[in-house]
Formats: C-alpha cells, structure tokens, sequence
C-alpha cells in the first residue's frame, strides 16, 4: 500500500495481509491517523510493546539489560498491546498486587521500577504521553549486611577444595564481585605493578575499576601461573564457570555457616576496610560502587575512624574545661 501524508512525505510498506478488505482498514486508518497528527496536532497512539521495544534498544548497554527483559516477559501479560495512554495507576496496582503475592516486595519493586523508567522514557524523552501516573512501590525492610567475621573465614578456607578456596582468598583480598573473578583473565593483570583493572562492560556501573593487589592477592595469582593461557582461575586446566556450586555449598554446611551467599564475601572484604578505619569514599573507589549509599551501608562499622572524630571535640572540651576550673580558682 501507498499514500502520501499531509507534509508531502510519500508512506510505502505492506499491510501484512493478504485480504485486499484488510489492507485497504489498515491503509485508510494509518492515512487518518497521519491527517490528525500533522494537521491537528495529536500525538499518535503508541502501544506498551512499542514502548518496552523502543526501551530495550536504547538501554542495551545496561548490565541488567537481560533481567529486564526477563521483567518484560513477564509484564506481558498484563500489557501485551494495551495503548500506553491506558496503562494508568489502576492497572500498576493491580500488577503490583499480582507480583507480590508469589514473590518479596524487593522483586516486585523491581518490576514496577522497569514499568516506571519505560513510562518516564514515553513522557520525558519520546514525547509519546503526556503524563507517567504515580507508581507506589513497597516498603521493603533494610537487611543486615552479611559478613563473616575471620574465625569462620578460616573454618570455611578449611573446608574448601584447593581451586574454590583460591577463587574465595582472593574475593576477600579484592571484594570483586563473582563474575569478576570468575572471569578473570591474564590480559587483566600487571604483577609487576601488582594491579588488576576490570573493563567499563565487566562492571556492574559500566566504569573501568582500577584493582591494587595486596600480597594475599599476588600469591593466589602466582599459584595458577602455567595453568590456563587466558583464564587465572581453573579446575582441572578447564576455566572455572560458577561458583556456587555443591563443594561451595557443602563446604558452608560443613563450616556450620549459614545464609551466606558468595556476594557476601564483597560484603566481609568491605566490613574489614571499614572497621579497620578506611575513609568511606576510598572504600567507594575500591569497591567500584557508582553512588556514596551503597558505601554508607558499612559505615556503621568504621569505629576506629568515628573515634578518631570524636576525639577532636573531645580536644576543645579538655581545654575549654581546663580554662574554665583556672578562671574558677583564680
């Protein structure tokens, strides 16, 4: 079918039909269409598969990019071709109250964030609605950091075969994340400068980390020297894929730890910096962690550095007190 819109601009494509009837509904209604956007000045009606498409194009570069479309997946059946203009704070609700039955108020959070950012993407950027409804998202409790204090660190180095307690040493010597280490190839080091670097699209905020090697990291990395030409971590010459596998969780089980996850080894290495005194904004560049909150999860445990602050008022009280008992006696 062809025709020509209202500014002169000549449309040529398939009705994606067979039945002439069809095609001639489908020609006239995109003709119409065309006539009301240019020469009255009505946005065309987009669809939410349009929207979530024209999304997933645009943000491929996120490092969450196949979980959302795993989201999409499932939102589909609540908006499969429903008009954009439609998908309004009632419908929100009642996927909101659909996904929180079968899962935590975390994951379904997740899932009305991805409706929200494709929403605000319509409004802001795409111009397509005039409006995002209001998305209340549910309160979710704040967890406590998991972290293993040093003698359980050593009951589960104990209990680990020889490939899984390297890989774990040198977590806790770097706090990089799971994939990081797994992954980790020889290209990636400089010995001699005792530094690792892991590229913008290895990390999860898409910047380059710049990764110092302390002495417990360089003697992990020495002892797979040989074993692999590309990958640092292996099992028996073949690169090493995951970490959470049965030795892993085994391993807990015979250390008699519990609700430990492997990112909590991030967790441990980050909680020792802290309580050792490291400045949060230091830790933040060492952790690779785009913004100051995830840091402040550890602050609490920063007491040597908070006692080292206190210490300085404590400093003017001493001397204000000491001229004040002078002026008393005199």
């Amino acid at each position: 079918m062809t025709f020509t819109t209202p500014a002169g601009e000549r449309i040529r494509c398939s009705a994606g039909t067979a039945d002439k009837t069809q095609a001639q509904e489908y020609h006239d209604k995109l003709k119409a269409e065309s006539w009301r956007v240019q020469c009255l000045g009505v946005k065309p009606k987009y669809t939410w598969d349009e929207a979530a498409s024209k999304f997933l194009l645009e943000t491929q570069h996120k490092a969450t990019h196949e979980r959302d479309k795993e989201k999409l997946r499932w939102l589909q059946q609540f908006l499969r071709n429903k008009p954009l203009h439609g998908v309004d704070r009632e419908l929100i609700d009642h996927i909101a109250h659909a996904k929180s039955k079968a899962t935590s108020p975390s994951t379904a959070n997740r899932h009305l964030a991805l409706i929200r950012a494709i929403l605000r993407k319509a409004c802001h950027d795409w111009e397509w609605i005039d409006k995002v409804p209001k998305i209340r998202l549910f309160p979710e409790p704040k967890r406590r950091i998991r972290w293993l204090p040093p003698e359980q660190v050593k009951r589960l180095l104990n209990e680990l075969p020889p490939h899984q307690r390297d890989m774990v040493i040198f977590a806790l010597s770097t706090g990089l994340r799971q994939s990081n280490v797994i992954n980790l190839e020889w290209s990636q080091l400089d010995l001699d400068r005792k530094a690792a670097w892991i590229h913008p699209d290895q990390a999860k905020a898409r910047k380059a980390i710049h990764v110092p090697l302390n002495s417990v990291a360089m003697a992990v990395l020495l002892r797979q020297v040989g074993k692999h030409s590309s990958r640092v971590f292996t099992y028996r010459s073949v690169p090493i894929a995951w970490a959470n596998t049965r030795a892993w969780r085994e391993a807990l089980k015979r250390a008699e730890i519990e609700n430990f996850r492997w990112h909590d080894l991030r967790h441990t290495w980050a909680s020792y910096l802290a309580q050792l005194g490291t400045p949060m904004n230091v830790l933040q560049e060492l952790g690779g962690w785009e913004s100051e909150e995830m840091v402040r999860r550890y602050a609490h445990l920063s007491k040597p550095q908070l006692m080292q602050h206190t210490e300085l008022v404590s400093n003017v009280l001493d001397d204000t007190i000491l001229s004040h008992q002078k002026e008393k006696r005199g």
